[in-house]
């Protein structure tokens, strides 16, 4: 050869800068051609010498994409796709490959036969000299050494690799197994195969050359010529399946994908993992010291074929070579399906011309991207073939195979799928002559492609990357200040990522997160959020009261968040606080959450325990009346009178009006403070009583605006006085309306037996059946009665209304009695409208004329035994009453037990909040004589003589009830 075409082969191991080198000798020329083994590879090689050069001047040829400008000079192409143009330069790389059992035939023809006009360069393992040597003879030869040094590392373990590795796999499947077990363990990899298309490809290798991920998981692509900053390569398997066959991988295909670790003069490593058995040190030092046996054969297939007939075909391309140093490779694909379109009936009869025989082995050469069968890759070319011979394939028929494929939505390997279908499609639009609109259906098949590339790459990354972890490990690894966000919902994302949550001042992460992963995520959140806690500790220390909160279980509220919890303290009224800071927050912002704390619950408590406080801190109060006001404040403002009957009676008026000063109600069943009863301070209360009882769960109180509740026999001892309820019978009545009852049946027969009121049943709203219960939960006997139904009449008696007028209910007793008085007319309007038709139906059937009854009960007193009662006193009118279960109301009941007074002014039970007692008993002018020793002078005499009663108010006004009101009936029957 001449000087002006002199072959020249670049021989030497990976990392020595070959393909740099033919490169820059391209460009050197005015034109040129480049082959290289991959299609990534050679859309790398591309967009390198696109921006050296522009793309005006650069073409793209691969089976798959066709990229050809007016006034080309630098082709870049697949070995299989390099175009014959007379250039002044022409490069093979990766020309090793010539021993490949599958491809070889393909390098094996480019190096006996493709020339440049001027240079021709040849780039590979240096085990390729001896061959080339041989089949080359004028060729020259240059050695480049490898610019860093290659090490064994030994076996590690995933969890063990370090950053910057290589994994390589050698089946998809666990391409994809490895990659899921370093997202969990290492926050994620990126991910390459020879089957991904450029772009994804280039989009993965992207993710990992930024940064973003410090692992790769590829499958042995990356040993054909990709240039990536690898520091460590690990071989998950020796050993692959070539396709037909596993098979052990041979020592210079191991030092060609090992070679890659370690980017231009920094040093690599190699090594293996998993399940990987460690190398043999003969293996081993080949590797590093980059010796292997010469490559002794290469596989070749005839190139000038005769297309006479297609049994000619066959024959030329079964010839076998005449070298020592050839051999015929394994059958290829387009042969295999050759041989397959030649044995079917319709393709023998329709293909006879030199010229059809072109074209069919044209299509036999359509790689078989989709790998289904050998029989449906032939069943589709055939097709095509019939297409091609009819005059090309249909516009409409391309577009439904191509609509079919053009889908984003699905996993990993639906979407690997559809590529690998549009490949064909692409491959066949490639084709000159083979589709009408070819411009257009190139276009169309390569945006499908680069739809279902950016799809597969986003499903690539969100299986396989965790980018909240990469990230923040870069930044932390960087030490880097993190930028953390809270958002109006408690988000915390930092850089950017979501990291958990932040409650209050607790961070919660992520519960998606485990493991290392969630450890991470607390470091980087922790460093991240250190300045947040500050600012939020000061919005909260200067956060009003409205913004906090207690729960019915002691917990601390701030908004929806929750900040701290009450504990027991050295006193009932003044609990303690226990915030909820992470310790990462440190001291300063737990002391400044607690203190916040601390002054809230004690306004809280001083607020709605005013009238308690000042009882408890009124120095006037001695002797009894102060032991009786701790008392008081023991039992947080509501004590059951049974509790205390000894104290009361003790207590002189004098005590006993310096106490009514504070709001003290004195009542028949229960001593409280009426402002106590409020919602507010009863659920406080139940808090408060939990804590000093050390309990685990607190009670809830009851829903406001109840007059009555459930009476559960397994609710803690005290939980009804303490909501505010006394319990009886079957219901627990609430303790103020308890007291208006009871005034009301004060006036009543209790020894001869009396009967219900409309008022009553109103003022506790339940039915006859439920009032009965909660009368004998009273004390009181209830007899059970029938009597014949008659019509309301008008009557004597007091409307509600006028009961009212007499004994005025306060604001919130009013609406209470006029709900329930509601619920009752309801009640009894349904059950009239009942009865009236059950009426009806019985007249229509002819009935007995049975005249209908009514239900009506009698309640008497009947206090259950008590042993040894103590005597009663009667000196200056005390302890004349009794606690709950010792004797029925008496008519002229003492005031100090919430009875009527005998000069008609109202008891304790029905007088207003801070009224005083009239000092003065002598002048009562209108009380009943008493003996000389201040006794009654009835005493001794039957309590229902002559059926009478005793009552100290003047007579009412008696009103008429109208007779179509509900409670005409009851009212009529009282009068009788």
């Amino acid at each position: 050869m001449q000087d002006k075409s002199r072959v020249t082969a670049v021989l030497g191991p990976t990392n020595t800068g070959k393909t740099h080198y033919a490169i820059e000798r391209m460009l050197a020329h005015r034109t040129g051609v480049i082959g290289l083994p991959l299609r990534l590879l050679a859309r790398e090689v591309y967009d390198r010498i696109v921006k050296a050069r522009g793309p005006s001047v650069v073409a793209l040829i691969t089976g798959e994409e066709r990229i050809v400008p007016d006034r080309t000079q630098y082709w870049v192409a697949t070995t299989e796709a390099m175009p014959e143009v007379g250039a002044d330069f022409l490069a093979v790389d990766e020309i090793q490959l010539c021993a490949d059992p599958e491809r070889g035939h393909v390098f094996t023809d480019r190096l006996l036969h493709a020339r440049g006009l001027h240079e021709t360069l040849f780039l590979g393992s240096d085990t390729m000299r001896p061959a080339i040597a041989a089949l080359v003879p004028n060729a020259q030869f240059l050695r480049r050494e490898r610019f860093s040094t290659l090490t064994w590392s030994g076996s590690k373990k995933i969890s063990r690799m370090p950053p910057r590795s290589a994994i390589v796999c050698f089946s998809v499947d666990e391409v994809y197994a490895t990659a899921e077990l370093i997202r969990r363990q290492k926050g994620g990899c990126a991910v390459v195969m020879g089957a991904l298309s450029p772009r994804t490809r280039n989009a993965q290798v992207a993710m990992y050359q930024n940064g973003e991920v410090d692992y790769l998981v590829a499958t042995d692509a990356i040993g054909m010529g990709l240039n990536l900053d690898i520091r460590h390569v690990a071989f998950s398997a020796t050993e692959k399946f070539d396709g037909r066959r596993f098979r052990s991988l041979f020592p210079h295909e191991l030092g060609q994908i090992a070679g890659r670790a370690g980017r231009h003069t920094e040093p690599g490593t190699f090594g293996v993992t998993g399940d990987a058995s460690p190398l043999d040190e003969g293996l081993i030092e080949a590797i590093e010291n980059h010796r292997f046996a010469p490559i002794s054969r290469l596989m070749w297939r005839n190139s000038s074929l005769e297309f006479g007939t297609i049994d000619r075909l066959q024959q030329s391309l079964e010839v076998s070579p005449d070298s020592a140093w050839l051999g015929r490779g394994r059958e290829a694909d387009d042969l295999r399906a050759l041989k397959t379109l030649r044995e079917m009936p319709e393709i023998r009869d329709r293909v006879t011309h030199p010229k059809d025989i072109r074209l069919l082995w044209d299509v036999c050469r359509i790689p078989d991207f989709r790998s289904i069968s050998p029989a449906e890759h032939s069943s589709l070319l055939a097709r095509i073939l019939g297409f091609l011979q009819d005059g090309g394939v249909p516009s409409d028929w391309l577009a439904g195979q191509i609509q079919r494929i053009d889908k984003t939505q699905g996993d990993i390997d639906a979407l690997s799928k559809r590529l690998a279908y549009i490949r064909t499609w692409t491959y066949v639009a490639q084709r000159s002559g083979w589709v009408g609109d070819e411009s257009h259906w190139r276009a169309e098949t390569r945006a499908v492609e680069d739809r279902l590339s950016d799809a597969l790459h986003a499903a690539l990354t969100q299986r396989f990357v965790d980018r909240r972890t990469s990230v923040l490990l870069r930044r932390l690894k960087q030490k880097e200040s993190l930028l953390a966000e809270v958002n109006d919902k408690g988000e915390v994302t930092v850089e950017g990522e979501f990291a958990g949550r932040l409650e209050g001042f607790r961070f919660h992460t992520d519960p998606n997160a485990t493991g290392d992963e969630a450890r991470m995520l607390s470091r980087a959140a922790y460093e991240a959020l250190r300045p947040e806690f500050h600012l939020r500790a000061d919005r909260f220390y200067n956060a009003p009261d409205t913004e906090l909160d207690f729960t019915e279980q002691g917990g601390l509220m701030w908004g929806s968040s929750a900040v701290g919890k009450l504990v027991k303290g050295g006193d009932v009224l003044k609990p303690a606080v226990e915030p909820f800071v992470d310790e990462e927050a440190g001291p300063e912002i737990v002391e400044k959450v607690r203190r916040r704390l601390q002054h809230f619950i004690d306004r809280k408590v001083a607020t709605a325990f005013e009238p308690l406080l000042t009882l408890k801190n009124d120095e006037t109060l001695t002797g009894l009346a102060r032991g009786f006001a701790f008392r008081l404040v023991e039992a947080l403002g509501v004590l059951p009178r049974e509790n205390v009957a000894t104290e009361v009676k003790d207590l002189d008026q004098d005590s006993r009006g310096l106490l009514r000063k504070h709001g003290v109600r004195f009542g028949q069943f229960t001593i409280f403070q009426p402002a106590l009863l409020k919602p507010a301070p009863t659920r406080l209360r139940l808090v408060l009583w939990g804590l000093d009882q050390g309990q685990s769960e607190f009670p809830e109180s009851p829903p406001p605006g109840l007059v009555t509740i459930p009476n559960l026999p397994d609710v803690p001892k005290g939980y009804y006085t303490l909501s505010g309820y006394h319990p009886a019978g079957d219901r627990a009545i609430r303790i103020d309306m308890l007291e208006r009852l009871a005034d009301m049946l004060r006036p009543q027969d209790s020894r001869g037996g009396f009967e219900a009121t409309p008022d009553m049943l109103s003022i506790t709203g339940m039915t006859l059946e439920q009032f009965s219960g909660l009368m004998q939960g009273l004390g009181y006997k209830a007899e059970r009665g029938e009597r014949p139904k008659v019509k309301a009449v008008a009557a004597t008696g007091l409307e509600p209304e006028a009961q009212e007028s007499e004994n005025p209910l306060t604001e919130e007793e009013s609406v209470l009695v006029a709900e329930t008085r509601a619920k009752w007319e309801a009640e009894q309007a349904a059950r009239k409208a009942e009865e009236a038709e059950a009426g009806e139906n019985a007249e229509a059937e002819g009935g007995d004329g049975t005249p209908e009854v009514e239900v009506f009960y009698t309640f008497t007193w009947a206090p259950r035994p008590r042993a040894n009662r103590r005597p009663q006193r009667n000196d200056q009118g005390q302890g004349q009453g009794q606690g709950q279960g010792e004797r029925g109301p008496r008519r002229d009941r003492r005031e100090g037990q919430g009875g009527q007074r005998s000069d008609g002014s109202r008891g304790e039970g029905q007088k207003a909040d801070g009224q005083k007692r009239n000092e003065n008993r002598g002048e009562r002018g209108d009380r009943p004589e008493r003996g000389p020793k201040g006794g009654n002078k009835h005493k001794g005499k039957p309590r229902n003589e002559g059926g009478k009663t005793f009552e100290a108010r003047p007579p009412r006004k008696e009103a008429k009830i109208d007779p179509d009101s509900p409670f005409a009936v009851l009212a009529a029957l009282k009068n009788k």
